[in-house]
């Protein structure tokens, strides 16, 4: 079974055995790949079986970040509040 068809079918004992076939097929990169997934196998097989995701969290990361780099050198904390978050801004002002 490919890598690919094992993430889709969330088939834990084909992760398995694709390892062990991956191990031994002579390419360095895979072999890198494999010692790579093994360190941290247990994490490997809960992102394979479990639905969830933090896609969500990554994102806000993701969205924070071009913000603040859009942002350096322009002003201060205070400007950089005020864009992360407009409503509180707002809320602020009404005090």
């Amino acid at each position: 079974m490919r890598f690919r068809g094992i993430l889709r079918s969330k088939n834990v004992k084909g992760l398995e055995t694709w390892l062990n076939d991956a191990q031994r097929c002579g390419l360095f990169a895979i072999q890198r790949f494999v010692r790579t997934l093994r360190r941290d196998i247990e994490t490997v097989k809960n992102g394979v079986t479990e639905t969830w995701s933090n896609g969500q969290t990554e994102g806000q990361i993701n969205r924070l970040k071009t913000l603040k780099r859009s942002m350096y050198g322009r002003a201060g904390a205070e400007l950089l509040r005020a864009r992360m978050s407009p409503l509180s801004s707002i809320a602020e002002h009404g005090k």
